[in-house]
């Protein structure tokens, strides 16, 4: 008898890679098209330094309190139907039992392992909510400290992110020759970032990074043709 040692590779993003993806995604392209759209019009690179730090502080600040928002939404949320599904167990308990009869139902369980199911986990009025926001809402308990942790590693992602594109003005004197070099080094980044995500979640690397690497180079580029059209 031969046995087979079979290895699962299942990959669950945790709430902080998807926000470092997030902030970091923001954070190589916005700045990138915001310093080749300057390059476009300035003939200083201390001009597009000074737009490009100002905007990553504004653009982390925003995206970190964006995220802050929706940690909170998410928090509030779960509490709100936390406090409904204690209501409707203590007051239309029969509707809750049928429902929870409904989810193994589903699952083609026997009308009697329903019935014995039901029985056992509406002993427990904490067991049984638990179940029914999983379950019938779809919901799981937020992690502590949620919002705050969101925020920060969103505006910290984008910080990173932000000051890749940028780093080609600081050793060069002219514009064209910054963006150039910004070009180069933030295309390589989007490639590389986009393999690793795409890896990271199933999907086409070498897809998702061209997708990635041309939607970055799609903004800088039509932000420099914009910047050249509107100053002439």
């Amino acid at each position: 008898m031969h046995t087979h040692n079979h290895n699962e590779e299942h990959f669950t993003a945790s709430d902080r890679l998807r926000d470092s993806v997030i902030g970091l995604s923001d954070g190589l392209t916005v700045p990138f098209a915001l310093a080749a759209g300057l390059s476009g019009v300035v003939n200083s690179n201390h001009i597009i330094i000074i737009g490009g730090i100002a905007e990553i502080v504004a653009g982390s600040i925003a995206m970190g309190l964006g995220g802050y928002l929706a940690g909170k939404t998410d928090v509030n949320h779960y509490h709100s139907e936390l406090k409904r599904e204690y209501d409707e167990i203590e007051r239309l308990p029969e509707k809750e039992k049928q429902e929870v009869r409904d989810v193994f139902a589903s699952y083609g369980l026997s009308e009697k392992a329903q019935n014995e199911i039901t029985d056992a986990i509406s002993q427990d009025p904490d067991k049984w909510v638990d179940f029914m926001m999983k379950f019938e809402l779809g919901l799981e308990k937020p992690e502590p400290g949620r919002a705050l942790k969101s925020a920060l590693t969103i505006a910290s992602a984008y910080i990173i992110g932000g000051f890749i594109p940028l780093s080609g003005y600081f050793f060069t004197t002219q514009p064209i020759d910054g963006l150039r070099i910004s070009t180069m080094i933030t295309l390589i980044c989007l490639f590389l970032f986009g393999y690793l995500k795409s890896k990271l979640v199933g999907q086409s690397p070498i897809k998702g990074a061209f997708s990635v690497m041309l939607i970055g180079a799609i903004a800088s580029l039509s932000a420099f043709l914009i910047a050249k059209a509107v100053s002439h």
